[in-house]
């Protein structure tokens, strides 16, 4: 490659991460999560907006198909949701406590399942032939679209009570950790989704259920074989990486199982996930406080340049314009709101809370932030979903996640309880503190 071929992508670059940060700056202090600012940026400077004032200069930003422009931005928004999913990964906590068994049983049985089931079944009923992509069978369709109905962001709603300061409270415990164990289902369920779309899946059955076995096996192996034996690993005198430069270490272990699972044809995106969840010691977390360090210096420099990279990227490929979305936004996002919230609120009355409680879990796992952006890029990209609903299903995540913010920031300022537990009066920051939530 040369100078000259690097120049547009070096401008590129620049313009982009620069408009990320200014927008997420501006959301930042408009109380908003930071993602919102920086997926605006990839509109305003792609070809929906810039492309349409300045041809020459928006409409060329992503690159064509093909053009080395377009592969390096490619690959660092790539990077930046490998990255992303990462961190996520890592940032599962410790096993659910006996008191939170009993409520976590209810989300997942009736808040979740439930949800699914029912978007799962109307899908089928309902014509939506014109929201599947290229490659998108009715099954693979389906369950993208079910899972989009019930997906909870585990970093969004880790953020949102980080900054509300409830992070030690009852509540968060038991929204992170049925989060944590709904999200594992529902990686799975779409992995499966992505192996039925793979070319020549509907005509070789037999293939499609080797791939869909493989895929299941490596997330068995990633959740519970794997974190044991890395500890051992991590261990042994003889692994200087892990002793000497545990940065490196994390992020080769992330490029190793991401590079497993493109061999056997598994979804990238599960691999990060299962890299940071195996780091850290699995659900039990025990090698968490000797990573802390590492994470947060792969964290922040990741935060900074590839991730916002990715969510401008994002911004890039919506279709706003697109007039039919409009309706579907609507419909959907009401709808699934409104069935999601119903039934995990449901769900927590009969574990015992009361209405207010019930509608305070309710609201934060209705929160679809990064897990529902990463859903919707990864169904896409794999031909499931076509354009028009990857925009619907971005901005749904967006507009949840805002409004899990602003209810649990209300609900604690009018308040001061949750789930019962009284919460400090300067937990929640008041309207004009500018705080983020993402």
């Amino acid at each position: 490659m040369t100078e000259f071929q690097l120049a547009p992508i070096l401008v590129s670059l620049a313009v982009l991460l620069a408009g990320a940060h200014v927008l997420g700056h501006v959301a930042f202090r408009l109380r908003q999560p930071r993602f919102v600012g920086e997926i605006l940026s990839g509109v305003l400077l792609g070809p929906v907006v810039l492309g349409e004032l300045a041809p020459r200069a928006g409409g060329e930003l992503p690159g064509e198909t093909g053009d080395p422009t377009a592969l390096v931005l490619g690959f660092v928004s790539w990077l930046g949701l490998l990255l992303l999913m990462f961190v996520s990964g890592s940032e599962v906590r410790r096993v659910l406590a006996r008191e939170q068994r009993l409520p976590t049983a209810w989300i997942l049985g009736l808040g979740t399942a439930v949800p699914f089931a029912i978007v799962f079944w109307l899908g089928a009923a309902l014509p939506l032939d014109d929201l599947r992509g290229a490659r998108g069978g009715e099954l693979a369709f389906l369950v993208v679209l079910a899972t989009a109905a019930a997906v909870t962001s585990i970093p969004v709603i880790a953020r949102i009570f980080h900054e509300l300061k409830i992070l030690h409270t009852r509540f968060a415990s038991l929204v992170l950790g049925s989060a944590m164990l709904e999200d594992v289902a529902l990686f799975a369920a779409i992995a499966v989704a992505t192996a039925l779309a793979q070319p020549g899946g509907d005509a070789v059955a037999g293939s499609v259920a080797v791939h869909v076995a493989i895929t299941i096996g490596y997330l068995v192996v990633g959740l519970l074989v794997a974190p044991p034996f890395l500890r051992r690993i991590q261990e042994l005198r003889i692994n200087v990486l892990a002793r000497r430069a545990r940065v490196a270490y994390a992020l080769l272990l992330m490029l190793s199982y991401t590079a497993i699972a493109a061999v056997l044809g598994v979804n990238i995106v599960f691999g990060a996930f299962l890299a940071g969840f195996g780091l850290v010691g699995g659900v039990r977390g025990t090698e968490r406080e000797r990573y802390s360090a590492p994470l947060d210096a792969i964290s922040q420099f990741a935060f900074a340049t590839f991730i916002p990279l990715y969510f401008a990227m994002v911004g890039t490929r919506l279709e706003l314009a697109d007039g039919s979305s409009l309706s579907v936004l609507v419909v959907f996002l009401v709808a699934s709101s409104a069935l999601r919230m119903t039934f995990v609120g449901a769900a927590t009355r009969l574990a015992g809370f009361g209405v207010r409680d019930a509608g305070d879990v309710a609201v934060a796992m209705n929160a679809r932030g990064g897990p529902g952006i990463v859903l919707a890029t990864v169904a896409f990209d794999a031909g499931i979903i076509a354009s028009g609903l990857f925009t619907v299903l971005v901005l749904t995540a967006i507009l949840t996640s805002q409004f899990a913010g602003w209810w649990l920031g209300r609900a604690i300022r009018s308040r001061g309880v949750l789930l019962g537990e009284p919460i400090p009066s300067g937990a929640a920051p008041s309207p004009m503190m500018g705080r983020s939530i993402s």
